[in-house]
């Protein structure tokens, strides 16, 4: 299933699902994570797969090598010479893609600009501030946080990402709003609540968050709740012509 985003005139945005692939169980069926242990066919069989679902070009797709920090990188070309967790392009007809299966998904645009960026922000992406540096690198590019609109695709919930009160503690301590308690009583983390704040402190107001949960909802992937699986991914692109 795929999930279309409004992100304004002339771009391009969506969250992809876990259904309508050719992966085997465990990481069955869109997986589309290059880097899980899945059949490499069947990972770009999936791929073109998702392009063609959402009427863009599979030679044409940022797929980022993620690490968990907090660079971001300008692309006007699919390959990234260097691993990044965010990337931006005012070039139409590039797809960003972010690849998640846990961690949130930020996909930003200012249609005005010319300008989308994608993010992977996880617990170590979020506390490190890379979707703040992702706003930060539009700008440069011509962005204006009042203008950006954003989309947080589903993730871990705050009700379902335990962690231990240290953690908690060292992650609110750079974003407040990510504290949280579980559903269980224990410490949590809600890391969508956290880039929330991230983003209004920017000046970033048109937020939109999904709120599915990885871990609750079947039809998505989560490494929490399963171990060996696969990623699903957000897309987000100028549309041709925009």
């Amino acid at each position: 299933m795929i999930t279309t985003v409004a992100l304004g005139d002339g771009v391009g945005a969506a969250f992809t699902g876990r259904a309508g692939g050719v992966s085997t169980a465990p990481y069955d069926t869109l997986n589309l994570g290059g880097a899980v242990g899945d059949d490499p066919a069947a990972v770009r069989d999936n791929r073109r797969r998702a392009a063609a679902a959402l009427g863009v070009d599979p030679g044409r797709v940022v797929f980022m090598r993620q690490v968990h920090g907090a660079d971001v990188a300008f692309a006007d070309s699919p390959g990234l010479p260097e691993p990044v967790d965010a990337v931006v392009t005012t070039v139409p007809g590039l797809a960003l893609a972010v690849l998640v299966a846990d961690c949130a998904p930020v996909l930003l645009a200012d249609p005005a600009a010319g300008v989308v960026g994608a993010a992977h922000s996880g617990r170590p992406g979020t506390a490190a501030g890379v979707v703040p540096a992702l706003v930060k690198a539009m700008r440069e590019h011509g962005a204006d946080p009042a203008r950006t609109t954003a989309a947080i695709g589903p993730a871990a919930c705050g009700r379902c990402y335990e962690v231990p009160a240290r953690m908690r503690d060292e992650v609110a301590a750079a974003v407040p709003a990510a504290y949280s308690t579980t559903s269980k009583g224990t410490p949590g983390l809600d890391i969508r609540a956290g880039i929330a704040e991230q983003l209004a402190a920017e000046g970033v107001t048109g937020v939109r968050v999904d709120p599915r949960c990885t871990i609750e909802d079947p039809g998505l992937y989560s490494y929490r709740r399963d171990g060996r699986t696969g990623r699903f991914a957000g897309y987000v692109w100028l549309e041709d012509g925009a």
